[in-house]
């Protein structure tokens, strides 16, 4: 099956000359070595709840993108271990009711993928709706607007199975904030097109008294054996179960087969089988660092005795644990080095696919002008109600890319001379977050370094630092660093401790820091992202001003 689009994705690094190379492989983190060897994380970005299917040579993968638009990316590899993102599966989602705020958390939870028949299919549970599906023929798209598979309060982490007889069935588990009711994993009939429940979900696997808060499901079947596998323990402290059964209603058996040992990997969870063309397995799961988010790591991956054994099973019990540098997997020839894509130009007339918004999206935010080599975001006003950029839906944000790393853009500022109290700048977005932020004001332009602890809960913005501005063009940077240090999380795991220094420059040459240092923290279900916006008050007017942001750059320093 041919797919030229990806095709070329895949063949910029060999084809394009060398200024057009930078952006497709990244300064910060690169997971192959270049010597037949990987280091972990293969992706040192919040891919959280990754999925794995191939296709040939091709590995497509996507992830939960919960309130992040658009929603559902694909990334495509041809080894596992080099990803790019090739674009995403839902640019809209069907509205629960119409709100001028972001759902922080809720949407898009735990996709599957899959290839069956020529189509490619993604399932997801959305917690307040249900199970829904899209579906399409080649991964870039397009795809299908969202089907309501199973409506169901609480209905979360689906994955389908085509069985040998041609039924189809679904695996999902429940969000006990919801359903009132976790730990637990159930299975319905779909109908023969896949677009809807045929059967009532009927409870195959109880997990309370040994495997509790299981969730995650992914469905298989391996020699007469349907395999279920599902992490248990809870995101930061748990591990990777598999469940077996020879009948597809059960009853299921259990084996723990994968968990942190003695390793620094905690929970090692939810994700993804695999095998190669060459006959290898591999298991793709993450790992939760806290403000960074959920980070994707690659396992090797054995069967014995019918049983999978992921990772490196050093006392022989047949549960390994995870690996941090490991032998590339086989996949036939040798490819590219390639990364996600992070900084951008901006000289192209559509979003690139590392951004998101942080809510529904609307066309009237962002003019993206490829002949200027820059994209124009028109202030948007903010609702009535709004205490914080917590409350904004027009942040174009993307995840941050490893550990250690800066993050600089150059942008001009152009308010309107109506009114004050138009902003933008660069933020760090979190249920806490931080940010260097330009406001015209009755003084003129006014440049501040706010930080909102506990946004989430309401709090409003604290001023650190303000100084006036002369000019309205500005280099503004954030340097992210982790030293190895740890803190315990709300959940019981060791989050890393990530703190954020900013400065800001008027040529882009010699930068002053500002404020004071901020230790990021991560979003509902997502980790900090960064990125920029432009908002203006809420108040009665029929146009505003802008921003035009001429490039972000992800860098060393």
């Amino acid at each position: 099956m041919k797919r030229p689009v990806q095709t070329l994705s895949l063949c910029l690094l060999m084809a394009l000359p060398v200024t057009a190379q930078k952006n497709d492989v990244s300064e910060v983190w690169v997971a192959d070595q270049g010597n037949g060897t990987y280091k972990n994380p293969v992706l040192y970005a919040d891919y959280s709840d990754p999925d794995v299917c191939r296709v040939d040579n091709d590995y497509y993968m996507t992830s939960s993108s919960f309130n992040c638009l658009p929603g559902l990316q694909i990334l495509h590899s041809n080894d596992l271990v080099n990803w790019t993102i090739i674009g995403a599966a839902a640019p809209a989602l069907p509205p629960i009711e119409e709100t001028d705020r972001p759902e922080h958390g809720n949407r898009v939870w735990a996709p599957c993928i899959r290839f069956h028949k020529g189509e490619f299919y993604i399932f997801w549970g959305d917690p307040d709706q249900g199970a829904f599906m899209v579906k399409a023929k080649y991964p870039e798209g397009p795809w299908t607007e969202p089907v309501l598979v199973k409506p169901g309060k609480g209905i979360i982490d689906t994955s389908p199975l085509w069985d040998d007889d041609g039924k189809i069935y679904l695996v999902h588990g429940y969000a006990g904030s919801r359903a009132q009711l976790k730990s637990i994993l159930s299975i319905c009939e779909l109908t023969p097109d896949a677009s809807k429940a045929a059967t009532q979900s009927r409870i195959i696997f109880d997990g309370h008294e040994s495997h509790e808060t299981i969730e995650g499901p992914k469905f298989y079947k391996r020699n007469g054996y349907y395999y279920i596998f599902a992490p248990a323990g809870g995101v930061p402290t748990g591990w990777q179960t598999v469940l077996r059964s020879k009948n597809v209603y059960g009853p299921y058996e259990s084996k723990d087969v994968l968990h942190q040992g003695n390793t620094q990997v905690n929970g090692p969870h939810q994700g993804a089988w695999v095998n190669t063309t060459t006959g290898e397995d591999w298991f793709l799961h993450f790992q939760d660092v806290g403000a960074y988010g959920r980070i994707v790591h690659l396992q090797p991956m054995k069967w014995v005795n019918d049983w999978p054994v992921i990772g490196v099973d050093k006392d022989g019990d047949g549960c390994g644990e995870p690996v941090l540098t490991y032998k590339k997997p086989d996949a036939g020839k040798t490819y590219p080095i390639c990364t996600p894509q992070e900084s951008d130009e901006f000289d192209g007339f559509t979003l690139s696919p590392q951004w998101q918004w942080h809510a529904a999206i609307n066309e009237k935010w962002a003019f993206f002008d490829g002949g200027k080599g820059n994209v124009r975001l028109y202030s948007y006003p903010v609702t009535p109600a709004y205490k914080s950029l917590w409350d904004v839906t027009n942040l174009m944000l993307q995840k941050t890319p490893s550990d250690n790393f800066a993050a600089t853009i150059k942008l001009t500022f152009k308010p309107t001379k109506k009114y004050t109290g138009e902003r933008t700048g660069l933020v760090v977005m979190g249920m806490d977050y931080a940010g260097l932020i330009l406001e015209n004001t009755d003084k003129g332009l006014v440049l501040s370094q706010v930080v909102c602890n506990q946004a989430d809960r309401g709090a409003a913005e604290q001023v650190n630092a303000s100084t006036g501005l002369k000019d309205n063009t500005i280099y503004l940077k954030v340097r992210f660093s982790a030293d190895g240090r740890k803190i315990t999380s709300s959940e019981g795991g060791h989050d890393l401790l990530v703190m954020c220094d900013f400065s800001y420059s008027p040529d882009g040459k010699e930068f002053t820091k500002f404020g004071q240092p901020f230790r990021a923290k991560e979003g509902k279900w997502i980790g900090a992202k960064i990125g920029t916006f432009c908002t203006r008050p809420a108040i009665t007017t029929n146009d505003g001003g802008w921003t035009e942001v001429d490039w972000f750059r992800v860098t060393k320093e």
